[in-house]
């Protein structure tokens, strides 16, 4: 078997086999493969696409190519959340401690931002002392003990993916729906995971644009799932709009925190509960999704939800005074209100312009060698279809220096449309894949 005649067969639209997906992914796992036939491969399927079968074979081939996490013989089933990653996007914060604390067990690894999108990781490490960097043995240990863990991700699960979206990100392949399901899917599946919700963001602030490409990615996860004897739920849900009020690492950690005392923001809140009934529905805490939500709903209002995020940051190693006094986080030098210039309906704030702005005032990383500043963002304080009056304020902007504070004025300025007819509010999910 060679790898240029695999390449050919995809070029020529001809369907691969599970042998030839295996040969391949472990000749680039061991370089064995040299980068320009991966690169070559890559664009291939960016063109002609994979069948389900085929995208499944690749999928377990990568996950197969390094360790796979057995957590059977520590909690009954293993459930996994993962978004496609969006601006203010700090679900899991709150999510996995109060599915949780609904009696569900919850092991999971996150990764960092890169982009105008956000990583939980470093929301997360904005509390002082907070280890992510796990040994599989502590990762293990506390899963076991505590029934919640949050970790980074291991390199020795799935290593072909790392390889191969280092390439993708170089060649323009980053695009392809095969390439990015089996991404994602590989490292749950390696991860352990046995029943997974995907939380697939569309709009402006996220990698999915339209609704159709988004469908097309879900359907192809749950195929995933199904043809790998895993549960799989995909929810389609809005980022045109930032999700919350606050953009930022620890300043989304503190709407987290204000989330699980039952003073979070309404649109924050009622996504999370939408996305913990789907978690515990697929891990069999709840037969359907009404008694799943009033089972979230209490774990909140109990201040269950909120002791098991204490929980989880002392037990790798964080200061839980912060989460008690959250006015303990270090505020940014800068913090000062834009207000509107007119009257009227907004029409539009532009998600991608707002992560890109909460990037440039040092909360996020253009490059994966870039240092955080997580006390700076920026809090929105309106969504599309609110009435606004002139000199309302729309955004609190937490910078660096008055020269930041200025050029991130005018940016966030410029996400915003009015009208002067009213305006629908934009939906928080399109619609439910799978389950």
């Amino acid at each position: 078997m060679r790898a240029v005649d695999i390449i050919i067969r995809k070029r020529d639209q001809l369907e691969l086999t599970a042998e030839e997906i295996q040969f391949f992914v472990r000749g680039l796992t061991s370089g064995e493969i040299p980068d320009y036939q991966v690169s070559a491969w890559a664009m291939a399927i960016l063109l002609n696409g994979m069948t389900d079968q085929e995208t499944t074979d690749l999928t377990l081939a990568m996950a197969n190519s390094g360790e796979i996490l057995d957590l059977s013989r520590i909690i009954p089933i293993e459930v996994d959340k993962h978004s496609t990653g969006g601006v203010g996007d700090k679900t899991t914060l709150v999510v996995e401690p109060i599915v949780a604390a609904c009696g569900l067990p919850v092991a999971k690894m996150s990764g960092r931002g890169l982009g105008f999108s956000g990583g939980t990781l470093d929301k997360i490490e904005s509390i002082p002392g907070f280890r992510t960097d796990l040994s599989q043995e502590e990762f293990l240990r506390l899963l076991k003990d505590t029934g919640l863990v949050l970790s980074g991700q291991s390199g020795d699960l799935a290593p072909a993916d790392g390889k191969l979206y280092s390439l993708r990100d170089v060649t323009g392949t980053v695009q392809s729906i095969p390439l990015i399901a089996s991404s994602v899917m590989s490292k749950k599946i390696a991860g352990g995971a046995q029943a997974i919700v995907l939380d697939v963001k569309v709009g402006s602030g996220a990698f999915m644009k339209n609704l159709d490409e988004a469908r097309q990615l879900s359907r192809l996860m749950v195929a995933i799932g199904k043809l790998s004897g895993r549960r799989v739920v995909a929810l389609l849900s809005d980022m045109n709009q930032p999700l919350g009020t606050a953009v930022g690492n620890s300043l989304e950690v503190k709407e987290a925190i204000d989330t699980l005392n039952g003073n979070g923001p309404a649109d924050f809140t009622e996504h999370c509960m939408v996305v913990a009934a789907h978690m515990l529905v697929i891990g069999e805490k709840a037969e359907d999704l009404e008694s799943a939500r009033k089972l979230a709903e209490t774990a909140l209002r109990s201040g269950k939800g909120l002791e098991q995020f204490r929980k989880l940051v002392i037990n790798q190693g964080g200061d839980s005074s912060y989460i008690d006094h959250p006015d303990k986080f270090p505020l940014a030098p800068v913090i000062k209100e834009i207000t509107s210039p007119l009257d009227g309906f907004l029409a539009q704030v532009d998600a991608q312009t707002i992560g890109e702005t909460s990037v440039e005032l040092g909360a996020g990383r253009a490059r994966k060698e870039d240092a955080i500043d997580h006390s700076v963002g920026i809090m929105v304080h309106h969504k599309v279809g609110d009435e606004v009056h002139a000199g309302d304020v729309l955004f609190t902007i937490h910078a660096s220096s008055k020269a930041a504070y200025e050029a991130a004025a005018k940016r966030c300025l410029a996400a915003c449309k009015w009208s002067n007819e009213p305006v629908e509010p934009l939906p928080l999910f399109y619609e439910v894949i799978g389950g």
